[in-house]
Formats: structure tokens, C-alpha cells, sequence
């Protein structure tokens, strides 16, 4: 028996990088519970070394009190969620805040920031700014500062030999807290930057990959009603036969005559309708397998018309025959999503200009729009990037995780792609310009050759 997986829902109420990107910041508990048990063994040695190593004076069994708290946070947390439970935003920020109190609580007792270890509350900024947003890591880090501006001026005295003590000028000690807020405040803002982009390009690449998957899905159903029609042929034959004999059987003035009459010529609907789809599969490939570059430019400019936006099509430069070009799901996707910014953004009017010869094909892509300011200019096709103004910032239109994969999809065809304004007056606005190697793209053969439509602009092969 044949089973047909249930599809993927790829239309979910949150937006697909919002949901990727939460999941991404999610911590998992077993992470943080043991880099608290290497903090616990790390400020219980310490504790240890100094009390019975070195028999410094200090208010040893208050430390462990804190040092205990924490060990039965721990337990309790290994206790209550499975090590695999990834923690909301709310409860990984209450325990990084329980990181920064508790070592602020240990340095209260030690010496406040004149002890070596006041290091160590840059940690949790860190941890926060590498998993959390910016809210959560922005908070820890804050935290961190005001505790180590407390324990610049309120602490027991820093362990040291019975009868001593050790006093550090006030300048000093003000140069300390500089170094050590400065480097908190540094450090969290360099690896939140660092993560966040990582995260960002992550959360693409996997927003493409599930857009590819829909793709091949998609791509797949026409085996699967080959295999259906395939799998029913027989039972259906079978029926077929049957009704036949039936029909023999029965007289004409039989009750079920018309019955009978009517399964048999629901049967040979039903394997006229089989037949279609056993073939659907090798018609859908001789159709669409092959195509030439203005079906190709059709194909992703249809659904962007009606929109009031005229788009046109043109061939600016035609050296030798069309070529026809193996289809490409992604290149269609890829080059559709650039024609929807540009509609979007034009004022009204698109141009699609197609070139080849026999060494490159080319796709130009340009708008009578404000084009790309210089900031987008310098840093478009990343994920998840600003507007391209004030006025498509505030509609909720843009440039971001859609222009990356589009970015993406034709890169990986072997294209180079270049983002810049026209300069002409038939390109004032933005222009994209798509070019192939033709042995990259797939070329296969070729079209009768189609006379070029005049276009003043630069050619995209230049």
C-alpha cells in the first residue's frame, strides 16, 4: 500500500524568520547548568585554597552559604526539566541574573572589585549577548555594571594575612572599574553583533532550505499520481471487467440495467482519468524541463502584473539564437523576487531587459524609482537589512530575508549579480543585473533567433 506524507505547513501565523530566529536564541538548560557546576567547582577551590591553603581571614562559611544556593538551583533545575529543555526568554534571563547576583554576593564578602575574580561578571553579559535579544542582554549587562559599581564602594576587606591589609588608592581602584566595565560593555556588544549575524544568516540559509524542500515537494506530486494511477490500475480493471459481465448478464428490461450501465461507464472514466495521470509525469518534464530565456523572464514576471506597475520586457542585445535553458525552480523564484521589489518600489514603471551571446546571458532588472540609498547599497543582500527608505519602512515593505534568498538561489546557478542605480533616463531608479556564464546556466540548445528591441541602456555584459 502506498502512503502519501502529509505536506509541511509552510504558511504559519508567525513570520517564518521570526519563528527561526526565536527557536535560535533558545538556550538549552543542560548548557547552562554545566557552566554553573564549572563555576560552583571553580568558587568552591578558590574558597578552599584561600581559607585552609593561604589561612586568610574571611567570612569563608557566608561564601559557601552563596556557593550552596546555587549548587541547589542547580539541582533543582536538573530535577524539575529534562536536560534537552530549551528555556524561554524569560527564564534564562531570571538565572542570568541569578549569575550576576550570586558572584556579586561573593565579592561583597572578598574584597569587592579588588578581587582578581570581579572578572567573572562579565560572564553572564556574555552568555546573554551570544543567546538572548538585545532587551535581555542589554538588561544583564546593565545589571553587571551597577554590581560592579556597588562593589566599588561597598565590601568587606580583600583576603589577607592576619594582622595586614591592603589598602588600594582610590584612583586605582576608579581605574579598575573603568577596565572592568569598559571591557563588559565592549566584549557583549562585539559577540552580540557577532551572534546576531550569525544567527540572522543561519535563520536564512534555513528559511531557503524549507523553501527549496516546498519546491521539490511540489516536484515529487507527479510521481506520486504516476505511482497512485499505477497502484489503482489493477483494482480498477478488475471492476471494469466485472461490470462488463454484468452488463452481459442482465436483460434490457432489467431493473439495474441502467445501473450497470452507468458503473461501466464510471470505470472507463475513472481509467481514462488514471491513464492522464500515469503520464502526467513525463508530459509535465517534456513541457517544462525545457524552456527559453523570454518564457523563463515570463514566467517570473507574470504573477507581479495588474499591480499598477507596467512592466516591460525587452531583449536589449540578441547575438546569435535565443537560447533555451533547462528549468530552474530556484533561478524562477530567485528572479521573481527581484521583480516584486522592483514593482514595490517603482513609481510606474519596471523594465525587464534580457541579453546573450554566445558566451553569457544576462537579465537586467531596473525601476524608474529612488533607487538604492548609498548605506543599502554597501551592504544589500545581507539578511534581515533596513529598508531602502523612510517611506517603504513605515508601509512594512523592504528589503531583507526575501532578497537573500533570491540572492542565494541564483547564486548558486552559477550567476554574479550586481546591485547599483541607473544612471540613464530609462533607468533613474534601481538596477539589477543577472549574468551567466551559458554553460553555467544550463543551456541546452537553441530558439530561432529573435530580432532585439531597441533599449537605451548600458548593457549588462559590459
Amino acid at each position: 500500500m502506498m502512503t502519501i506524507a502529509k505536506a509541511p505547513d509552510f504558511e504559519a501565523d508567525m513570520p517564518l524568520e521570526r519563528r527561526l530566529s526565536r527557536e535560535g536564541q533558545r538556550v538549552r538548560l543542560a548548557t547552562l547548568v554545566r557552566l554553573r557546576w564549572l563555576s560552583i567547582a571553580g568558587q568552591a577551590a578558590a574558597c578552599v585554597f584561600v581559607a585552609w591553603g593561604l589561612w586568610y581571614p574571611y567570612p569563608v562559611w557566608a561564601c559557601f552559604a552563596l556557593i550552596g544556593v546555587s549548587v541547589l538551583l542547580n539541582l533543582f533545575l536538573s530535577t524539575r526539566y529534562r536536560k534537552a529543555e530549551r528555556l524561554s526568554e524569560r527564564h534564562t534571563a531570571l538565572i542570568l541574573v541569578f549569575d550576576v547576583v550570586q558572584p556579586t554576593g561573593l565579592l561583597f564578602l572578598t574584597g569587592g572589585i579588588q578581587n582578581p575574580f570581579a572578572v567573572f561578571l562579565v560572564v553572564p553579559a556574555m552568555i546573554a549577548a551570544a543567546t538572548q535579544p538585545a532587551r535581555i542582554s542589554v538588561g544583564i549587562g546593565v545589571l553587571a555594571v551597577l554590581c560592579a559599581t556597588l562593589l566599588a564602594f561597598l565590601h568587606h576587606p580583600i583576603p589577607w594575612p592576619a594582622g595586614h591589609s591592603l589598602a588600594l588608592p582610590f584612583p586605582y581602584l576608579g581605574g579598575m572599574w573603568f577596565a572592568l566595565t569598559t571591557t563588559l560593555v565592549f566584549s557583549t556588544f562585539y559577540i552580540y553583533r557577532v551572534a546576531a549575524e550569525a544567527r540572522a544568516l543561519s535563520d536564512a540559509l534555513a528559511a531557503t532550505e524549507l523553501m527549496l524542500q516546498r519546491e521539490q515537494h511540489l516536484s515529487a506530486l507527479d510521481g506520486l499520481a504516476a505511482a497512485a494511477a499505477h497502484e489503482l490500475g489493477t483494482p480498477l480493471a478488475t471492476i471494469s471487467l466485472v461490470a462488463k459481465e454484468m452488463g452481459r448478464a442482465a436483460p434490457a428490461d432489467h431493473g439495474f440495467r441502467e445501473d450497470i450501465d452507468l458503473l461501466i461507464s464510471q470505470t472507463e472514466r475513472c481509467r481514462a482519468i488514471l491513464g492522464q495521470l500515469a503520464s502526467l509525469s513525463s508530459v509535465s518534464e517534456e513541457h517544462l524541463a525545457k524552456l527559453t530565456l523570454s518564457s523563463l523572464v515570463e514566467e517570473a514576471v507574470a504573477p507581479h502584473r495588474d499591480f499598477g506597475v507596467d512592466i516591460r520586457v525587452r531583449v536589449l542585445e540578441a547575438s546569435g539564437p535565443e537560447p533555451v535553458l533547462r528549468r530552474n525552480a530556484g533561478v524562477i523564484y530567485g528572479l521573481g523576487n527581484l521583480i516584486e521589489n522592483a514593482v514595490d518600489f517603482a513609481r510606474s514603471e519596471v523594465t525587464v531587459a534580457m541579453s546573450w551571446n554566445e558566451t553569457r546571458i544576462a537579465i537586467e532588472i531596473s525601476d524608474d524609482g529612488t533607487g538604492f540609498p548609498p548605506d543599502v547599497l554597501a551592504r544589500i543582500g545581507d539578511p534581515y537589512m533596513s529598508m531602502r527608505d523612510e517611506e517603504r519602512r513605515q508601509s512594512g515593505g523592504g528589503l531583507g530575508l526575501g532578497l537573500f534568498i533570491a540572492k542565494t538561489l541564483i547564486e548558486r546557478s552559477g550567476a554574479r549579480i550586481r546591485f547599483d542605480n541607473g544612471q540613464s533616463d530609462h533607468a533613474t531608479g534601481a538596477r539589477v543585473v543577472l549574468s551567466w556564464p551559458a554553460e553555467s546556466f544550463g543551456r541546452l540548445t537553441v530558439a530561432p533567433s529573435a530580432e532585439p528591441e531597441t533599449l537605451d541602456l548600458p548593457p549588462p555584459l559590459a
